[in-house]
This record gives structure tokens, C-alpha cells and sequence, in this order.
């Protein structure tokens, strides 16, 4: 098994990322906000934040390199999102552009991003491992790997799923869409170019009015495995969790790169009513980040 410590050495090294940023989406911008679930997921579930009140949000959109290269990159986006409960706790969500997820294996995860920053290595990474190459399709396919115009109307797919309690301690398999709810219709006027231009583009909109994501469920059926990120479910049945509406955005809570405060969005991390997968990609990334949250808060 390919140790934390071994996997953030690689990555860093694939990217050449500056010290005391993320090993992974190094560029990105917070943003606050409020959920408030529907009474399809009150129903379905018991945790503190799916009580139909709204609850504080903290949302980081971001591109998913190593460095804080330029907005106008090609690359794979980013959509955290923690969900802060009345008690304090708070728990985590990671979404991705990509509809699908390569691997089960986390060492052939970072071979895979370490061939997509040398693209002629790709073809001999996917004749090496080629279960991979349905979501290399799907990601092509989805327009995952693009330059888009905004995250506003982008649609961000968080990969593991989660069992849901609800009053009766009944759990339901889970897996969650973020769904964009913008059009071409609601984009500024202005246009926007270079290296900020995503989070120019987003301060832009933020000045007329909230930017809304829809959390769709979708309901795992008796077939669908919920324990491997890389399963298709066919079985599914879908439904409106709830609404993110961001409304502004506020200074990095870090102070920038050194800080002895990092926050940290941590798929794994859950509260009274979500229990985990066994999916061992969700199981292998808190101590992934645990190390390298200790390099960058060290750098």
C-alpha cells in the first residue's frame, strides 16, 4: 500500500507546487453562504443540518492542480463545501467536474496525476491500466477537463457515498450531485481574461445577487454498490436535498500560505446521521491530507 507520506512526495513533485500550498487544488477562493434542505431529505435523514432551517456554509471553488497556475488553464474544478451544524461541528463534502472516478487503488490514482502533468506518458499509463479509460471517457465527455466560463454554472460531483440515518436509525446509500442552477443568460456583461479571471468573473455576480447550487440525491437501489468510488449505479432513484446559495466572499481564512490554521475539507469528516462507506479511496484520504496539511503549515 502506497503510504500518505510516499503519495504527497510524488504529487508535490509532479506538480513543483511553491511551499506551504495544497499538494492538490493549491488555487482556490472561499466563499460563505447558507444551506437549507428540502423535506424529501429532512425525511430521509437525521443530521443536524438537514432539519429544513438554514445553516452557514463555508464553499471553496478551485482549480485541482498543484500550483496556482493561471484560471484559464485547462484543468479539473473543485467545489468543497462544509456544512457548519447549531453544535459546532461541521461536516465536509468534495466535489469534482468529473462525473466518474478512475480508481479504487490510491497508488494508481497518483500515477494516473502524475502522467496528466507529462501528457506523453498518458497513453502508455492507460494501456498499463486500462479500467481507467471509461473515465477518461466520461471526463472528455463532460467537459471536465475544460477552461469554463464561471464556476457558477458549472456541476461538481462529489465521488463517495454515504449512508443516511434518518429518526429510525434506517440508513439509505447515498451519493450527491452538485448541481449548477445558472444559465448563459445570468453571466455579467463584462468579459473576463486572465490569471484571476474565474473568481473575478465570480465576484462579478456576487455583486448582483447569490449564486445558487442545487444538492441533488441520488438513492442507491438494492444492486448499486456504495462501498467503491469507481461503481456505476444503475438502480438509483434521485431527489432535491437542498439548496447552496453563496453570497459573498470573504478574506482567506489561512492568511495564506505558512499558517498554523489551515482549514481543511475532509470527505471523511461526518456528524450523527452520515456514516461511511467502506470505499477505500474515502478511508485513504484523511491521512493523505493530514500530511499534507503538516507540510504546508511547516513550509
Amino acid at each position: 500500500m502506497l503510504t500518505p507520506e510516499r503519495a504527497i512526495d510524488r504529487l508535490r513533485a509532479a506538480f513543483g507546487g511553491p511551499p506551504g500550498y495544497r499538494t492538490l487544488h493549491a488555487k482556490g477562493r472561499f466563499y460563505t453562504g447558507t444551506f437549507t434542505a428540502t423535506p424529501q431529505a429532512t425525511a430521509l435523514g437525521r443530521a443536524g443540518h438537514l432539519d429544513g432551517e438554514p445553516h452557514e456554509v463555508t464553499v471553496r471553488w478551485s482549480n485541482a492542480g498543484g500550483e496556482p497556475r493561471a484560471d484559464g488553464k485547462p484543468d479539473i474544478r473543485g467545489m468543497a463545501v462544509k456544512f457548519h451544524l447549531p453544535d459546532g461541528s461541521a461536516t465536509d463534502l468534495l466535489g469534482q467536474t468529473s462525473p466518474r472516478f478512475p480508481t479504487d487503488d490510491p497508488e494508481v490514482l497518483v500515477a494516473m496525476t502524475e502522467a496528466s502533468e507529462k501528457p506523453h506518458t498518458l497513453p502508455l499509463f492507460l494501456a498499463r491500466h486500462p479500467g481507467t479509460i471509461p473515465t477518461v471517457v466520461a471526463s472528455f465527455r463532460a467537459g471536465a477537463i475544460g477552461s469554463p466560463t464561471s464556476f457558477a454554472d458549472v456541476t461538481f460531483y462529489p465521488i463517495h457515498a454515504y449512508g443516511w440515518l434518518d429518526a429510525e436509525g434506517r440508513r439509505r446509500w447515498v451519493r450527491y450531485v452538485l448541481r449548477a442552477t445558472a444559465t448563459d443568460a445570468d453571466r455579467p456583461a463584462e468579459t473576463f481574461s486572465g490569471p484571476d479571471r474565474l473568481t473575478d468573473e465570480m465576484a462579478a455576480r456576487l455583486e448582483r445577487g447569490p449564486v445558487t447550487h442545487e444538492l441533488w440525491l441520488q438513492v442507491a437501489g438494492p444492486d448499486d454498490d456504495p462501498h467503491h468510488a469507481t461503481s456505476v449505479w444503475r438502480g438509483a432513484r434521485e431527489l432535491l436535498a437542498g439548496r447552496i446559495v453563496v453570497t459573498g466572499e470573504f478574506p482567506d481564512p489561512e492568511g495564506g500560505p505558512g499558517t498554523s490554521t489551515p482549514v481543511v475539507f475532509d470527505p471523511a469528516r461526518v456528524v450523527d446521521g452520515i456514516e461511511l462507506s467502506d470505499d477505500p479511496i474515502l478511508r485513504y484520504r484523511p491521512g493523505a491530507y493530514s500530511e499534507s496539511v503538516a507540510r504546508r503549515t511547516t513550509s
